[in-house]
């Protein structure tokens, strides 16, 4: 039998440690980051993570040796560079936590261009100098202007998909413009007997919280119009049925506590209507409630309706505080 160095030993014995110990675990790729930002990774990722790095043989064999369920399916997604991380993060945070840690970073050149990469119309940090020519040769239309070396017009120096040359990643270096992300790439992550690929892991949250609160409020306006009562929808209900026995009451002119107001207000408004149709016999008193009437016509208008708004507010904030809670959901 083959000797088996311990360092290999110990790696998979602490892979497996890890395994049992954390309910979340994730495959990361890790080509073509450079050192200080793999360093910056490290660290952010220390607080409630642990991540290692190392021969994919070696993890494949831990994964195989944990009796998890379905564990050994992550090992499908072992390909090239690959590192690991053991967390507490749920997989659903844990992918966009690694898409928030991306930095962008500088083309070497041979790199496919993730997007177009656009030189914009403006001045340079450069003086006159042969940097002109290097500009000029890799298709940015420089001149000089005013002592400064320009850029003549929005260019776009490499398409989507199309090679980054190494001339023009240098030219773009000292322009301080950094076409590539650089970050951990999660391809899947294992939690409660699961194994679930990138693309299922990355939800659009906002979008499904608001769809979640739109098909709440749609129950609630459901429930309420078809007056189903429900620990939810009866204070909704009732708050409807005392509006529309209020609004009742008043226009059978019937005096009550709650009445009374409105009906003052309703008569003293229709007062002032057929006072205003009265050219002859008013007094100085009344000519100037009519005229106050007619210059603040807005602001009668909105006392009359008080009580109502009122009421309306009451039904809102009460569907609101149903829905209220959902926001924890998501965190």
């Amino acid at each position: 039998m083959a000797h088996v160095a311990p360092w290999k030993k110990e790696f998979v014995r602490n892979i497996k440690e890890l395994i049992s110990k954390y309910p979340v675990v994730g495959l990361v790729n890790i080509n073509n980051i450079p050192a200080p930002q793999m360093q910056k990774m490290r660290a952010s990722l220390k607080q409630n993570s642990v991540f290692i790095v190392g021969k994919n043989r070696l993890i494949k064999l831990a994964l195989s040796e944990v009796e998890k369920e379905n564990l050994h399916e992550l090992a499908n997604y072992i390909d090239g560079q690959t590192g690991i991380i053991f967390t507490d993060i749920d997989a659903f945070k844990l992918v966009k936590m690694l898409d928030a840690s991306k930095t962008k970073a500088p083309a070497k050149g041979g790199e496919i261009a993730p997007d177009d990469i656009v030189v914009h119309e403006g001045d340079t940090p450069f003086k006159p100098g042969p940097i002109i020519g290097e500009l000029q040769k890799v298709g940015i239309p420089a001149a000089i202007q005013k002592g400064k070396i320009i850029v003549r017009k929005d260019t776009t120096v490499v398409k989507k998909g199309e090679v980054i040359s190494r001339d023009l990643a240098q030219v773009l270096t000292k322009l301080e413009i950094y076409p590539l992300t650089v970050g951990l790439d999660l391809r899947a992550a294992y939690e409660d007997g699961m194994v679930f690929p990138k693309e299922v892991l990355e939800v659009d949250t906002e979008k499904v919280y608001g769809d979640l609160l739109n098909a709440i409020q749609s129950g609630i306006n459901l429930s309420v119009n078809a007056a189903f009562p429900t620990p939810i929808t009866v204070p909704i209900m009732i708050a409807n049925a005392h509006m529309k026995a209020l609004n009742l009451a008043v226009n059978a002119g019937v005096v009550n506590r709650d009445t009374v107001e409105l009906l003052l207000s309703k008569a003293y408004g229709e007062m002032l209507a057929v006072a205003s149709k009265l050219a002859d016999g008013l007094d100085d008193e009344l000519k100037s409630l009519i005229t106050t009437q007619h210059a603040e016509p807005k602001e009668e208008k909105e006392e009359e309706k008080k009580e109502e708004e009122k009421q309306q507010e009451e039904e809102e904030n009460k569907e609101e505080e149903a829905i209220a809670g959902l926001g924890s959901l998501f965190g």
